[in-house]
């Protein structure tokens, strides 16, 4: 995503908010959730593995989310830990849709290098976007973004798309990519929505 894609979206939902003030404050969306599945990422090292994700609402219109992955690089014995939890806010801005707004602290962790060097790294992302109910069984999100690791590595803006795909009330499949710089990330797997 470019940093124009992202200033233009940015001003979009700045626009928006103030037809956000005048509308409800909580939707129908459920912010409680675990999900469990296939995580990827397809960059000039190409890596896979699996991803967990979980979020939990402590106020209809707060919540908290965390997630892990772990992915070994294609062709090699390396692999990667990501960590990631943070709170989010969510209002509604018509029945079946929300404003959300999330920072999270992120966590990247390779291991030791050839050297016996860590590579790891802390840092924060904050993203807002936008979150709701397409049909009766299927949600839909998109999500612009920033993320800064420190000094020693770029900070970058993101983008971020997800569906959701219900079978039941409580179970369903999920996805989400998300799109830095000329790299991707993905997952995909059920989720139990409660």
């Amino acid at each position: 995503m470019t940093r124009i894609t992202a200033s233009l979206l940015a001003l979009g939902l700045t626009a928006a908010l103030p037809f956000a003030a005048s509308a409800q404050s909580v939707s129908s969306l459920s912010y409680n959730y675990v999900e469990g599945g296939y995580a990827a990422t397809d960059s000039d090292l190409d890596a896979d593995g699996f991803g967990v994700n979980a979020s939990i609402a402590f106020h209809p219109n707060f919540h908290v989310f965390g997630g892990y992955q772990n992915q070994e690089i294609d062709d090699s014995r390396v692999d990667f830990d990501q960590w990631r939890v943070g709170v989010g806010y969510n209002h509604g801005i018509s029945p079946n849709a929300d404003l959300v707004t999330r920072i999270a602290y992120e966590k990247f962790d390779a291991g030791r290098d050839f050297f016996g060097n860590r590579i790891d790294a802390d840092g924060y992302s904050v993203e807002v976007g936008l979150r709701g109910a397409l049909l009766p069984n299927l949600e839909g999100y998109a999500m612009a973004g920033y993320e800064d690791y420190g000094s020693d590595y770029d900070d970058d803006f993101y983008g971020r798309l997800g569906a959701q795909w219900r079978f039941t009330p409580n179970w369903g499949i999920s996805g989400d990519v998300k799109f830095s710089g000329g790299d991707r990330q993905w997952f995909v797997g059920p989720r139990f929505t409660w």
